[in-house]
């Protein structure tokens, strides 16, 4: 068993790495076939594996029923990321806070990734605990994300409030807590954008 690291031990969970690295890996590409000259020359320069923390916010979930979290970790995985840090975080601003805040102050970590709690309901605050600690924003990251939504799923595509941004130079996406939601944007914006972001964060 591999535990991440111990400063996160108060609501830290161990995994073993095998439980993720399941499935095929994808042969497809993933850039799409949009990509300008400067974003190919930029994807050349960006590193190519990317560590990440995978925050599941629930009040609910454990490890053997975090579907969403697990997805996000396996994907990571099968794209040759690392995930440095799995947990699965209670539904309020504080806690969320502190392992969001905690993870940006890690230097190895360069991403974090976060599923659960970006719909309207009342117990959905993570786009305003999160939010509140961007020092930029990404708009494209949830427009594009609930355009593609629209395309699975119509109109109710809008009560999603996904986000994106920088907590100084971490890279933070937020994406819903279902299955479909997160391989929707892992696999649409995020894994083909990942070392980009990163690299472009770090300048």
């Amino acid at each position: 068993m591999l535990n991440s690291t111990s400063a996160f031990s108060q609501i830290q969970i161990p995994y073993n790495r095998n439980v993720w690295i399941v499935g095929i890996v994808r042969e497809t590409g993933l850039m799409g076939d949009f990509s300008s000259k400067s974003a190919i020359e930029h994807r050349q320069q960006a590193p190519n594996r990317i560590c990440c923390a995978v925050l599941t916010v629930s009040d609910t979930r454990k490890p053997e029923n975090d579907r969403g979290g697990q997805a996000i970790c396996q994907l990571l995985h099968e794209s040759g990321h690392a995930v440095e840090l799995y947990q699965i975080v209670p539904d309020e601003p504080g806690p969320l806070t502190m392992v969001v805040q905690q993870s940006v102050a890690q230097v190895a970590i360069d991403a974090i990734l976060v599923t659960g709690g970006t719909g309207i309901a009342l117990r959905d605050q993570t786009p305003d605990t999160i939010e509140n600690l961007y020092t930029k924003t990404l708009p494209g990251y949830g427009e594009l994300f609930r355009m593609l939504s629209y395309q699975e799923i119509g109109s109710a595509a809008l009560l999603s409030r996904a986000s994106g941004g920088l907590i100084d130079r971490t890279v933070v996406l937020t994406m819903p807590g279902s299955p479909a939601a997160v391989r929707l944007a892992m696999e649409k914006l995020i894994l083909p954008e990942l070392a980009h972001l990163v690299e472009q964060a770090r300048r």
